[in-house]
Parts: structure tokens; sequence; C-alpha cells
């Protein structure tokens, strides 16, 4: 009885273990801390987190079904690097999914939903002043899925986010490389909608924003 307590316990820790490091991978892709086509090994990850290999080796399957992670059949795992055809397809795919999410979000909205979202716009305009390339992602991407998450609508918001993993990497390369000092101007659009209560509107100024922003990740 001891034993399988014991062994319970362990199996929670090891879940626990595996959890962490999923979130935290996870948000280092996304936001673009690691840059595009880097390797990573199971004994290098164990060894900077100080976990074992099973934890590890799960987190990285795991990420690999999201796309966030590609595995070559050798077993390197890296994070994407996406050329101009797979940029393309994965833009159309947010230039329709992330539309949807907004007007639905919009019956939801409320002004301390719009406060925040400014207070995020402000922090990418900062972001973008300082060069701060990880600051212009994450803000840009927590800007977006504040509203998104209004819509309720988890499965839709799931497919985002497995998006914008995909293109994570990519996006901080290139926004690194750009020599820009302003934000895009179309958050001031999709805020202006929100409270106005413009359904049309607010669905043109978030595919504007999403087909803008992707097509330097293709130039």
């Amino acid at each position: 009885m001891v034993e399988r307590t014991a062994d319970r316990a362990t199996a929670r820790e090891g879940q626990a273990a595996h959890d962490r490091l999923y979130r935290t991978l996870r948000q280092q892709i996304m936001h673009g801390e690691l840059a595009p086509g880097r390797g990573l090994t199971l004994r290098g990850i164990a060894a900077e987190v100080q976990m074992s290999i099973t934890p590890v080796r799960e987190a990285l399957r795991r990420l690999a079904a999201e796309g966030a992670l590609t595995l070559s059949p050798s077993g390197r795992v890296a994070t994407p690097a996406l050329g101009p055809e797979r940029i393309e397809e994965l833009a159309a795919l947010r230039a329709l999914l992330e539309p949807e999410l907004a007007s639905r979000a919009l019956p939801r909205v409320h002004i301390a939903l719009i406060e925040r979202m400014e207070a995020l716009n402000l922090a990418n305009r900062e972001a973008a002043a300082r060069r701060d390339g990880l600051g212009y992602v994450r803000t840009n991407l927590e800007f977006h899925r504040v509203l998104y998450l209004r819509a309720q609508s988890p499965a839709f918001l799931a497919v985002v986010e497995t998006l914008w993993l995909q293109l994570g990497p990519t996006m901080r390369a290139v926004y690194d490389r750009l020599d820009r000092r302003e934000p895009p101007p179309h958050h001031r659009h999709i805020i202006a909608a929100l409270k106005a209560g413009d359904e049309p509107g607010l669905r043109l100024a978030v595919r504007t924003d999403v087909t803008l922003g992707l097509r330097h990740l293709m130039s």
C-alpha cells in the first residue's frame, strides 16, 4: 500500500513537471524566444531545467503534435523554419478565423476589456519604440487573445493559438530584422470598432491587422 501511494505521488510529480515544462516551452516558442530552425535536444533541455528525460520527451512530443516543433526522420527536434508558401497558408487561416472570433466576442465586450486592450496597445507601442522584439510579439498576441477569450469559443481559440505557435519564431525573427519604431495602426481601428459596436468594421480591422502584419513575413 505504501509503495502504491509512493508510485502515485511520483507519477503526479512527473506529470506536474511535464506540464510546467510544456507551458514554458510553448510560451517561449509562441513569443519567438527561440529562433526559427533552432535544434533542441532531450539531454540539453533536461540539463537546463534539471529534469529527467521522460517529462522532457513528453513535453516535446506534445508540442510537436501542435506544430510548435518539427521532428525529422532522423529524430532531430527543431522550431519551425517556415517558407513563403507555409506562411501564406497560415496567414490565410488566421485571416479566416480571427475575424470570426472577434465577431463572436463583440456582444460580450465591456469597458474594462477595452481599457485592458488600450493598455496592451500602449505597451505594444512602447516595445516597438524600444526595439524590444520579444515584448512586441508578446503584447501583440496578448492584445488579440484577451479579445478572443470573450468569444467563449475554446475550439476556435485553440486552433488560432496553434497558428501562433507555428508562426512565433518567424514573427520574432522578421520583427528583429525590420527597422520599425511604430506598431501598425490597426489596433486602434479594432478598439474603435469595439467601442462603436461595429461588427463589420471589427472584422475588417482584425483581418487587415493580421494580413498586413504577416505580409512582412513573406517580403
